[in-house]
């Protein structure tokens, strides 16, 4: 809710005031552009569900995975992924790719916390995250054109910095980076 607001806010992109959750084999799923997919290291899709989203992703749709934490995690969602794409590859976008910069020019890297994460705050510069995986990546997917197709957040939370962006505790910093990295993406996806 927070995020779509500063979508809204900050771009010309109109957008629903609220997410809608969908299911993969649901054939609205076609009607959205972009989807918002948390704890994908998570998943258990059946081959239906496999398939469906790979047909989503090559007739234009795309994804952004985020909240993806540890190699186990990882190993799970890079095989559905594979299995939904088996003739691609996931790969690291570059620091100065435009799906990172296409509005905002973020030339820093930063590991975004999730909000459990975070052990003290003390509402100025002092804050500690205790994140339990590192490295954290900006990964993602490309189609046969070479458009990123799927951006992957990996040992980082950016869900987090939408949904806290009304905590005193959530580091503002982290809050406005994530606005910047999802409308990045947003932007991105819409004109690729």
């Amino acid at each position: 809710m927070h995020f779509l607001q500063g979508l809204t806010r900050y771009t010309a992109i109109g957008s629903a005031t609220d997410s809608v959750h969908i299911d993969l084999g649901d054939d609205a799923l076609f009607d959205y552009p972009w989807l918002f997919v948390q704890q994908a290291g998570r998943w258990t899709l059946d081959d239906a569900s496999v398939h469906r989203l790979g047909e989503y992703l090559l007739r234009g749709g795309f994804m952004l995975a985020d909240d993806i934490h540890g190699p186990d995690a990882w190993n799970t969602f890079a095989e559905a992924m594979l299995r939904a794409l088996p003739n691609s590859h996931i790969e690291d976008i570059p620091a100065h790719d435009s799906i990172i910069n296409i509005l905002y020019d973020l030339d820093k890297r930063v590991q975004i916390p999730g909000r459990r994460h975070i052990v003290s705050n003390d509402g100025g510069s002092n804050v500690e995250v205790r994140m339990p995986f590192q490295p954290h990546k900006w990964r993602g997917i490309k189609d046969a054109s070479g458009r990123w197709i799927v951006a992957i957040n990996y040992n980082m939370d950016m869900g987090d910095s939408w949904e806290h962006a009304d905590d005193p505790y959530y580091p503002v910093d982290m809050t406005s980076l994530g606005y910047q990295l999802g409308m990045n993406y947003i932007i991105y996806a819409m004109t690729h």
